[in-house]
């Protein structure tokens, strides 16, 4: 299952490269670290440390330009 989120992301030359901050709900979680990154042939994974100290999986689909919270990995 997965989690419609809203993304700031740093824009380099190719437009949106990495999240740098995201809304989940109604709180906002600074990215500290992207720990890992990966690609399918519709998508864009993102295995980022917040500020809260936990993991999350984002997602974004390069086709329909959307995000999506794809997993929270283990808690704090």
């Amino acid at each position: 299952m997965s989690f419609g989120i809203h993304v700031d992301c740093y824009a380099g030359y190719r437009g949106e490269e990495e999240p740098r901050s995201f809304v989940f709900g109604e709180r906002r979680f600074a990215v500290l670290e992207i720990v890992d990154r990966w690609l399918d042939p519709a998508h864009r994974y993102f295995k980022v440390k917040a500020d809260d100290g936990r993991t999350f999986v984002l997602r974004h689909d390069m086709w329909t330009d959307a995000w999506e919270l794809a997993a929270l990995v283990g808690e704090r």
